[in-house]
């Protein structure tokens, strides 16, 4: 089998490495641009390495100017390259947003199809790093509600390095949200395997009683949540959304006929987050298969709290199985 030759157990940020190490050597038309990219190798050491090897005209370390960054990306895309732009945390988005929204996700509409513009905006999201104001954020739902924006986060070594293939090879923009605080969790990579398609939801787990939806930094804890369930003699269901938009709700609803009962968990807010979509779909999709509520689980709506306090902030595995036994005592 290829697999013993070519599978090996990394980090999941290795793994992201990995992967845009081969795509520089695909495509010479692939660049990596942002804050300490090059020489530091990015913060979280994702691009160590990479200018090194592939020089500074590939790996450009930019200015601290997150709006200049995105619009020089558009920029460049119009003129046949494929850029990856690093945001350094995900707080520090919000300068860039308006290139985003209204340049990068516009264009291709505003040109009516003639113009691409294949670039993916790598943002390290989420909490859970001991982290300071602005650098533990989940701002997803701001960009899965915006129209012309793909929008996908890895919970695994596996789907990093394969995802962010898919995201590059994409010629539509591509928000590649990568949960920091998994950065270090190691899996087993098959660089020589066929990934499925870039927006199909996985089932990480098979269970019957209850199905457990989540993405990015969640979907670990909800493995767990569903290992300690079984314990208790519950067997959940657990489903990595994988791309949260398009979301694959073909998925979801085919393991919600199976179970009758959905909680959705993701880090973000649960007012107005990706979960609310999740819940009022499956609701229309699922209704007489439904037994329970759809059930949210998530961050509260306030600013993301000191370090000190961010466990009480974060759903964590007795929020996960109090939902669920919420949702079974129906």
């Amino acid at each position: 089998m290829t697999a013993q030759t070519s599978a090996q157990k990394l980090p999941l940020a290795k793994a992201i490495n990995e992967s845009l190490r081969r795509a520089l050597e695909n495509d010479p038309k692939v660049l990596i641009m942002g804050e300490d990219v090059g020489k530091l190798g990015g913060v979280f050491r994702v691009t160590d390495g990479l200018q090194k090897d592939f020089g500074e005209d590939r790996v450009i370390d930019t200015p601290l100017a997150e709006s200049g960054i995105v619009g020089t990306a558009i920029g460049l895309a119009l003129r046949g390259y494929r850029p990856v732009v690093e945001i350094q945390f995900d707080g520090f988005v919000f300068p860039a947003y308006d290139q985003i929204v209204t340049q990068l996700a516009k264009m291709h509409a505003r040109a009516l199809g003639k113009v691409k513009l294949p670039v993916v905006i790598r943002i390290p999201y989420g909490g859970g790093i001991g982290a300071v104001e602005h650098h533990s954020e989940s701002p997803e739902a701001l960009f899965a509600h915006v129209a012309g924006l793909k929008c996908v986060s890895p919970s695994n070594a596996s789907d990093a390095y394969w995802m962010m293939q898919q995201a590059i090879e994409s010629d539509d923009p591509v928000i590649f949200f990568e949960p920091k605080r998994r950065y270090w969790d190691k899996g087993e990579v098959d660089t020589s395997a066929i990934p499925g398609p870039l927006h199909t939801a996985r089932v990480a787990r098979t269970g019957t009683d209850l199905t457990l939806v989540a993405y990015g930094p969640m979907v670990k804890t909800c493995l767990e949540a569903a290992a300690a369930a079984e314990e208790e003699g519950k067997s959940l269901e657990v489903v990595d959304l994988r791309s949260m938009s398009p979301i694959d709700f073909d998925t979801v609803q085919k393991s919600v006929e199976k179970t009758g009962r959905l909680v959705v968990v993701h880090e973000a807010p649960v007012f107005y987050g990706s979960g609310a979509e999740i819940a009022a779909r499956i609701t229309e999709r699922c209704f007489y298969h439904l037994e329970a509520p759809v059930l949210r689980v998530g961050g509260f709506h306030a600013p993301y709290p000191p370090a000190r306090l961010e466990e009480e902030y974060l759903p964590g595995l007795d929020r996960v199985l109090d939902s669920v036994d919420r949702a079974l005592a129906y």
